[in-house]
């Protein structure tokens, strides 16, 4: 007598393995893996200074500043500490270097540029003073925050809004069939203000490693997470798993990578920084930080490039649909 678990309305279907169906996933996770190796740890490798901006106070300490420095510094003189100064507070200049005495020289960094930068600065200075025979002191005028005590903070941040609005698109992708388009982009949509609030309010008030004021930083979030997830859907729905994948090469590896938040922006290479600040990760880093310690400066442009990604991807999106919608009109017309 068969059982009912033998019966053939129970039987499992069996499933044929397509060779093509898990080897392009392999290939595209080594692809991906490969790739996140390689731009991490390839630009830790020997991360060298170029043009770094330095205010020097007096045009015989900038000429000889330049002189002894080079390329890997980009001097600007000024005629006063507080003309240097103010360059610092505004983000357009690491430090300021200025004399003191015949035999000495001070150093007022930003600490908060990151401690690639700043390290970077206070390195080439010494070495400048030991060449001229004379001291260095320094002064952090721009400190980090107490409780981000090695500049990560905005970078995890980052990256942790960055990933989960990814993995988010990504999976509305797949549920294409099951979520109508205006559903999928309502919830990309409150998931931003989400993500963007929650995450803003732990690095913000919970933890204090942020020091962005918080409307200011939660809308840096909230702007990150719409163009990470709108621009994935865009890349899912026109290339497919292809377009997930570039996704997650731009901004979860090479976007990160090259934000500027391990590794400051004047050390990366020429082609890292040409894309940096153009890129979702690397848009919210300056803006969280020039909110949180150059008073606000310069943050209309990376608030606009994380604006035209979330934007553009959602054009896109749209466009895709309409053009799916024509299909089956043509296709009727044609009959």
């Amino acid at each position: 007598m068969t059982s009912p678990s033998d019966s053939p309305t129970r039987r499992e279907t069996p499933v044929t393995t397509q060779r093509a169906a898990w080897l392009s996933l392999v290939i595209t996770g080594l692809i991906i893996g490969t790739a996140f190796i390689a731009v991490y740890v390839g630009l830790q490798r020997d991360p060298a200074p170029s043009r770094l901006p330095i205010a020097v106070v007096g045009d015989q300490l900038a000429t000889a500043a330049h002189a002894g420095l080079g390329d890997a510094v980009a001097v600007t003189p000024v005629t006063s500490v507080d003309a240097g100064t103010a360059l610092v507070h505004d983000g357009d200049a690491v430090a300021v270097l200025s004399p003191t005495a015949p035999d000495s020289v001070r150093l007022d960094y930003a600490g908060a540029s990151g401690f690639s930068e700043s390290g970077a600065a206070r390195q080439l200075v010494a070495g400048f003073a030991r060449q001229a025979g004379v001291t260095v002191q320094e002064n952090d005028i721009v400190p980090l925050a107490s409780y981000d005590s090695r500049g990560l903070s905005a970078f995890y941040v980052v990256f942790g809004v960055t990933l989960s609005s990814f993995v988010l698109a990504q999976g509305l992708t797949a549920a294409t069939a099951k979520v109508r388009l205006r559903h999928r982009l309502y919830a990309m949509g409150g998931f931003a203000v989400l993500i963007g609030v929650v995450a803003a309010t732990v690095a913000g008030p919970v933890y204090g490693s942020l020091t962005a004021p918080f409307p200011l930083l939660a809308l840096s979030l909230i702007l990150l997470s719409a163009a990470s997830a709108f621009t994935t859907k865009a890349l899912g729905a026109w290339l497919g798993p292809i377009g997930i994948a570039l996704a997650v090469l731009t901004l979860t590896t090479i976007g990160n990578a090259t934000s500027g938040a391990t590794i400051g922006v004047d050390l990366l290479p020429s082609w890292a920084q040409a894309i940096s600040a153009k890129l979702p990760p690397g848009a919210a880093v300056r803006a969280v930080n020039n909110f949180g310690y150059f008073g606000g400066s310069h943050t209309l442009v990376p608030l606009a490039v994380l604006a035209a990604w979330f934007l553009a991807g959602l054009g896109f999106v749209l466009l895709r649909q309409r053009t799916a919608a024509r299909r089956p009109i043509a296709a009727e017309a044609g009959r």
